[in-house]
């Protein structure tokens, strides 16, 4: 894409939430390919940067499998999953703090700041932002689902100009760390702040109704339709978690939740076009 094309794109987003009813709060869930390739990743901060000059509210959820994997394969610690969730032992526990709070979130709060825009980096531990509650209480997995929220601390940031930039572990009740799958903790972040839209970053350009046919991208859902395709095995994998997130956010009043192509550079600014089709939209 030329710089022409850039400067029509922004124009074109600008314009379309300039004007209609656009959502004063968007969650972002930032994971996959665009971590990977510095190149989305500019792309990302800068229609995050466009966003923000326009009054819009963003909050930033990260992951970071792919640098988890690599600094366990270091480590020479296998990594394990099960239904598209990391299995966490207090080793892989360790890691995965040192990763998420350190190398991942201060790349993504420099690069942020480097724009203009003033973002604060936070893990679930930083103010108790964000209370674990563990799937297994007595087992060793570290990994939890989201018990509370801390919304005044996030309030706080937003309503002074600033980007929460969030990465997924928690507390629980006695000051133990956990992981959290970053989908929940978007979805969950999305729906205890009323956020008019979630926007999740994935390495596919949608939902597909052939796993093996990238255009066959299934372009909207209602939530009441989704069990089906879950049924016929459409949906399935890694893509279980980042629709059940979408799924639980619209339920409890967030009004669309978009699963997008996180390879296609400026996707979130060309989520805001109406007429042009990107990534598969979840509603009630």
């Amino acid at each position: 894409m030329n710089d022409s094309d850039k400067t029509a794109i922004i124009k074109q987003a600008i314009c379309s939430i300039e004007a209609s009813d656009s959502p004063q709060l968007v969650v972002i869930k930032y994971g996959g390919a665009a971590m990977k390739d510095d190149h989305l990743t500019h792309k990302m901060i800068e229609n995050i940067a466009v966003l923000h000059s326009l009054g819009i509210k963003c909050i930033i959820v990260h992951g970071g499998g792919p640098f988890i994997n690599k600094w366990l394969e270091k480590l020479d610690i296998i990594p394990r999953f099960e239904n598209g969730i990391r299995i966490t032992d207090a080793v892989t526990m360790d890691v995965v703090q040192m990763v998420l709070s350190g190398q991942i979130n201060k790349n993504i709060v420099a690069r942020l700041n480097m724009k203009g825009v003033k973002a604060v980096g936070l893990s679930g531990q930083d103010g108790n932002l964000i209370v674990a509650s563990p799937i297994q209480e007595l087992s060793d997995n570290r990994v939890a689902n989201v018990s509370s929220i801390n919304v005044e601390l996030i309030n706080l940031l937003l309503n002074n100009n600033y980007i929460p930039v969030i990465a997924p572990i928690g507390l629980n009740r006695s000051g133990i760390s956990y992981n959290i799958n970053a989908d929940l903790v978007a979805a969950a972040i999305s729906e205890r702040l009323t956020a008019e839209s979630l926007l999740m970053l994935t390495d596919t350009p949608g939902i597909l109704m052939d796993y093996n046919d990238p255009l066959s991208v299934i372009k909207s859902l209602k939530v009441t339709d989704i069990t089906q395709f879950i049924e016929k095995g459409i949906i399935s994998g890694g893509m279980l978690p980042k629709v059940n997130a979408c799924i639980q956010a619209v339920n409890k009043g967030v009004e669309k939740a978009k699963i997008l192509d996180g390879r296609i550079a400026d996707s979130i600014l060309l989520s805001f076009i109406s007429d042009y089709q990107t990534g598969t939209t979840i509603y009630q």
